[in-house]
């Protein structure tokens, strides 16, 4: 017979929790995967277990709900995990104070896949250079789930197209740029500067794959147009990199940010064209929680970034 062990309520007050012990609670909670959450805190899964673990005894409760198939959050570990990351952000603020510079150690910074490219490989050496004791953890990952890494304190912050429209968040905008339609070499509408919307009526229009805020933005901007282009879905991809190689393909066209322009379209076997304005296309900013004490520090940083914005 197999016995199983049941955590009854009962909180030692003699137990203090340790802030490894409140990372693994917060990471398991948020990946919902103890190798995933393991890797993004640079610890091996036992010793991310014997945290989780550990922090259960003492507490007397149940906070995670694990089986071979799924990582389910109890009710407890629910209530109790805002209050594990407003404790994780009270501890960053103190070693901040300590060491008299808010934006040293580490920050960990979510990117969506269709910024991160193009504005990492100026922004990560500016960083190093007004900031050299800050230490960038970058995670590049998709809407919902930055979103949902702000809300349970796994990242600090995130550079994303905003409105977030999410609470609990300030949003800091950094800069506007437009879409471009690329095409095939030659394709009748490479080189124009006056699009309207509907010339995408019936184009074969390739797109990321789902919860690519990219994808989203484009499928809005034909249902405010009252446009319906061909085969939407058909051919999807999970990189900008691999839509537009598609496009030089003869596959169809695409819509690219503005900064993906010169770094997607570097090999000659694509065209571009441009819309009339006001022009189609997306606000980029930083979102952090509004529970943070960190403001200022991210204002920074925000400033920072705004500077770095590839043209």
């Amino acid at each position: 017979m197999i016995s199983r062990t049941t955590l009854i309520a009962v909180t030692d007050q003699t137990y203090q929790p340790t802030l490894s012990q409140l990372r693994a609670f917060v990471a398991v909670a948020e990946y919902r995967h103890f190798g995933t959450a393991a890797a993004r805190l640079s610890v091996s899964q036992p010793t991310l277990s014997q945290a989780l673990a550990a922090l259960e005894h003492g507490l007397g409760l149940q906070l995670i709900e694990r089986s071979t198939r799924r990582v389910l959050v109890t009710a407890a570990g629910m209530r109790l995990l805002p209050k594990a990351v407003a404790t994780l952000e009270a501890a960053d603020r103190f070693v901040a104070s300590a060491t008299g510079d808010g934006l040293g150690g580490a920050l960990r910074m979510g990117i969506i896949p269709t910024v991160a490219p193009y504005v990492l490989p100026g922004l990560l050496p500016e960083l190093r250079k007004k900031l050299p004791a800050l230490h960038p953890q970058v995670v590049e990952d998709q809407t919902a789930r930055l979103l949902e890494g702000l809300r349970t304190g796994v990242l600090d912050v995130a550079l994303l197209a905003l409105p977030t429209e999410v609470p609990g968040l300030v949003e800091i905008p950094l800069y506007t740029e437009e879409f471009v339609l690329v095409t095939p070499r030659g394709h009748e509408l490479a080189g124009r500067t006056d699009l309207a919307p509907s010339v995408l009526d019936s184009l074969p229009l390739l797109l990321l794959d789902e919860g690519h805020c990219l994808r989203d933005q484009a499928l809005d901007l034909c249902r405010s147009a009252e446009i319906h282009p061909a085969a939407v879905g058909d051919t999807r991809a999970a990189s900008l990199s691999t839509v537009v190689q598609c496009v030089a393909g003869g596959l169809g066209v695409t819509l690219i940010p503005e900064m993906a322009v010169a770094s997607e379209t570097a090999r000659g076997t694509l065209d571009t064209a441009h819309f009339a304005a006001p022009a189609p296309g997306r606000t980029i900013g930083l979102a952090y929680r509004t529970s943070t004490a960190r403001a200022e520090d991210y204002e920074y940083l925000a400033a920072i970034i705004r500077t770095q914005r590839p043209m």
